[in-house]
């Protein structure tokens, strides 16, 4: 009895609601932008450069793979593999994309003179 139907006014969808829309979304916008410069853009870049130095790996280079194992390389056998040498006639095939770090850089193979 005393209790009185009450009904709700919708918003227009004029400007006014687009508008409101809008400004509810531009700190998520804002956000991600943060993200991506801080977080998603360093990452990918170092990713960039840990293939290029994977990729420019040659024979006398002394790595270091994920595994913790250290030696230098003696023979690329083909594009995803190297035969790495850890000790006096210790020689271990291991394949590129286990290399976590590039330690000194070998001199370049001399050609025949």
């Amino acid at each position: 009895m005393f209790i009185s139907q009450a009904f709700a006014q919708a918003a227009g969808a004029g400007p006014a609601g687009s508008m409101e829309m809008l400004i509810q979304f531009v700190p998520f916008i804002f956000v991600f932008a943060i993200m991506w410069f801080l977080m998603i853009r360093p990452q990918r870049q170092r990713a960039k450069q840990h293939q290029e130095m994977i990729k420019n790996v040659r024979r006398g280079d002394t790595i270091v793979m994920t595994g913790g194992l250290i030696g230098k390389i003696s023979k690329v056998v083909d594009d995803s593999e190297l035969l790495l040498e850890v000790g006096e006639n210790v020689r271990v095939r291991v394949s590129r994309s286990a290399i976590a770090d590039v330690r000194a850089k070998g001199e370049p193979v001399k050609e025949g003179e």
